[in-house]
């Protein structure tokens, strides 16, 4: 640990004294209830929340992120996927950094209350965000949306239901993504690589509750699990959007991002990459302020920017 302690950037150090140490899966309720952050006022975009028909045809909240100065016609649209181990969070818990997407790339920004494991395991939070990409564009006439740059990103197991989400739509021949962006993703269940057992501090994203939560997911399989479930675990990645991710190099997620990185670009994906050092799982996110974090951000903002602009 503290060899660990030493590698981590040393603006994003103190913070660890700060965050709330659990373990799953004994501190699932308590990991839940972690306050969100404030939100940032802002005039320039309103948020609301609604209600569209989620998987199997219940309902599910939406949040909406629309930008007081967006094309009114066709406008840019990015569905959101919370993070959170597939068992935990909430689209309010990303509140300010939707706003920050609305605000710079002046898309509508999409997050769905997606359902969570152990009680909803896969494919139950999956088939939700494919039922959000399907509503997205049906109702993209109706709310003014420009169908052909329908974007999706999300962070940690938000970035493994991105990854996810364009495998199945490809596989589907489903609604069209222009471009993907899985931040930090958890797409591998197998816990096999070197970054995936390095990680042990109990402050931050760790092995031990890595395996617990992929148990959460998967119901207990270990056996046949599928590529929409574990999205390393897809033998072909050609014909996917262009892609964007990035992760710190003290992530769990590092060594599975490096492989899903390079099997796209072998598979034709143009794809961008961002390695982070001294970074652990969601720097940017837990230490805000930091230089490290600011600029983390502003690449992927950028990235999304350049991606949906005309």
């Amino acid at each position: 640990m503290n060899d660990f302690l030493r590698r981590v950037h040393p603006e994003l150090r103190s913070a660890l004294q700060h965050m709330t140490p659990f373990v799953l899966p004994g501190d699932l309720e308590k990991a839940r209830q972690i306050p969100q952050p404030p939100r940032n006022p802002s005039d320039r975009v309103s948020i609301r929340d609604m209600t569209i028909p989620g998987a199997d045809g219940r309902e599910m909240m939406l949040r909406v992120y629309e930008p007081s100065d967006r094309d009114p016609a066709a406008a840019p649209a990015l569905l959101w996927i919370h993070g959170g181990g597939y068992v935990m969070g909430h689209p309010g818990y990303d509140d300010n950094l939707c706003l920050a997407f609305a605000e710079a790339v002046g898309c509508v920004v999409f997050s769905p209350d997606y359902r969570l494991a152990p009680e909803h395991p896969f494919p139950a939070g999956l088939e939700d965000c494919y039922a959000t990409l399907v509503w997205i564009h049906r109702s993209a006439e109706s709310l003014g949306l420009d169908p052909k740059r329908v974007a999706v990103a999300g962070p940690s197991a938000g970035g493994g239901l991105t990854a996810a989400l364009s495998l199945l739509a490809r596989d589907r021949g489903g609604p069209s993504i222009c471009f993907q962006m899985p931040l930090y993703p958890m797409i591998d269940d197998r816990n096999i690589t070197p970054s995936s057992h390095e990680i042990m501090h109990p402050a931050v994203w760790n092995e031990y509750n890595n395996v617990a939560a992929w148990d959460m997911y998967l119901g207990g399989r270990t056996e046949e699990v599928s590529p929409y479930a574990a999205p390393i675990r897809a033998t072909d990645l050609s014909g996917l959007p262009p892609t964007y991710t990035c992760v710190g190099q003290l992530d769990p997620f590092r060594d599975e991002t490096l492989e899903y990185v390079a099997r796209l670009a072998q598979a034709g994906v143009d794809v961008e990459f961002h390695l982070y050092p001294g970074g652990y799982h969601a720097f940017e996110v837990a230490v805000p302020d930091a230089e490290i974090s600011i600029r983390a951000r502003n690449e992927y903002v950028q990235a999304l920017k350049r991606a949906l602009q005309r």
